[in-house]
């Protein structure tokens, strides 16, 4: 399609590109609410094989010490909080599309008992290795 001022065609773009930043960020994070407060979900990998259960979480910028990993009837559940930090330095905020503030990730198990055998966290990742109980 063909605009007649510059302007117009540079603001389709910029509309489209916004579109799809935010279509992108709702893939990866969606919004959930922990006691009535809002909170978002970090994304999940998981895989199984016979005797083991592995996640990988992500946690982008989440200190270690912000988290906590609780192994409940049925499921894991990982929760914290990423704090909006200094990290970014001083200026104008022209973008934040990684979630800030409380989050809570509940992750269903299959009906086979598993206990926390390691616990690792990473380059902004946390893997699980859970295994069966015996």
């Amino acid at each position: 399609m063909r605009y007649r001022d510059p302007r117009a065609w540079m603001l389709a773009e910029a509309v489209e590109m916004l579109y799809s930043a935010d279509q992108l960020q709702r893939q990866f994070f969606q919004i959930g609410h922990v006691d009535n407060a809002p909170c978002w979900e970090p994304p999940v990998d998981m895989y199984e094989n016979e005797h083991e259960l592995g996640l990988l979480i992500a946690l982008p910028g989440v200190a270690p010490e912000r988290f906590q990993v609780s192994l409940e009837a049925q499921a894991i559940v990982v929760r914290g909080e990423r704090t909006f930090g200094a990290s970014l330095g001083k200026g104008a905020i022209l973008r934040l599309e990684i979630p800030y503030g409380r989050f809570e990730r509940r992750i269903g198990l299959p009906d086979v008992g598993y206990e926390i055998a390691d616990m690792q966290f990473e380059n902004g990742c946390l893997r699980l290795h859970l295994e069966q109980r015996i």
